[in-house]
């Protein structure tokens, strides 16, 4: 005798929209809500966070944080490696910050640089020396490097002055202001045309920064020495040992003693 009760029921079977947001659509969503609110991968492209982030390298973010700071919960600190989208005025006037897709449409492509300066900061650029509200932020965990390699940039305008009207987007000013709202960057790379930052187009909104890199998580392994060719701009040669390259990206300790002078 069958007893009904422990009768399997038959599958149910999906209609064709349950099947497409089941095999298609739902996948498709709960990627973009992960990549957009909680933590996505970036790709670091070209050299201007050598000697701290080379080409091709990925980063981790967490999105969670830039939406806490949005919100008013937290901010950004001085040191934080940030991915943002350059100010939409500097991408009308710099080639480089102002991409074709196909030859269908134009956009700003995100830009991966070091915060310097918080709003209301004062920045002042001076023999490729940077100070802050009037105190020098000692620039070595990077300047060491480029001294090393021969193309230390401390002559050029960029390197005497906080923004500078190369492309006429800021007016030359040997201190600038960070606006409410908005931070200072720059890349590591500190030889004269090392890095498009800042200097070149301000400052920039909270609102058109991304997050702040975390991590290193690819490649797994890299070589331990980089030797830079100034005069070709790129990378000439890797040597060294292969050295594990997952990392944490921490604030330089210079960042720290900067604060705590400025609490003084």
């Amino acid at each position: 005798m069958t007893r009904l009760d422990s009768a399997t029921p038959p599958p149910r079977k999906h209609g064709p929209m349950q099947k497409l947001w089941k095999d298609f659509l739902e996948p498709i969503v709960f990627a973009v809500v992960i990549t957009q609110f909680v933590a996505t991968l970036v790709g670091v492209e070209g050299v201007s966070m050598m000697p701290n982030l080379r080409d091709r390298e990925r980063v981790f973010v967490p999105k969670y944080e830039t939406w806490l700071h949005k919100a008013g919960v937290g901010d950004f600190q001085r040191g934080d490696i940030v991915i943002f989208k350059p100010p939409r005025s500097a991408a009308e006037r710099i080639p480089n910050l102002n991409r074709s897709a196909l030859g269908l449409w134009t956009y700003r492509p995100f830009l991966i640089k070091r915060l310097i300066g918080l709003p209301g900061d004062r920045i002042a650029i001076s023999g490729g020396e940077v100070t802050v509200n009037g105190v020098r932020l000692d620039s070595s965990w990077t300047t060491d490097y480029w001294r090393q390699q021969g193309c230390w940039d401390n002559q050029s305008d960029l390197a005497m002055q906080a923004t500078s009207s190369r492309n006429g987007v800021v007016p030359d000013q040997p201190e600038f202001t960070v606006p409410a709202g908005s931070y200072f960057v720059m890349g590591d790379n500190r030889t004269p045309n090392g890095s498009e930052d800042s200097r070149l187009f301000g400052a920039v909104p909270q609102r058109d920064i991304a997050g702040r890199a975390a991590a290193v998580v690819w490649p797994i392994m890299r070589k331990t020495d980089a030797r830079y060719d100034c005069t070709a701009e790129r990378v000439a040669s890797l040597t060294g040992e292969n050295k594990l390259n997952l990392r944490m990206l921490t604030r330089p300790e210079a960042f720290q003693d900067l604060k705590t002078q400025l609490a003084k």
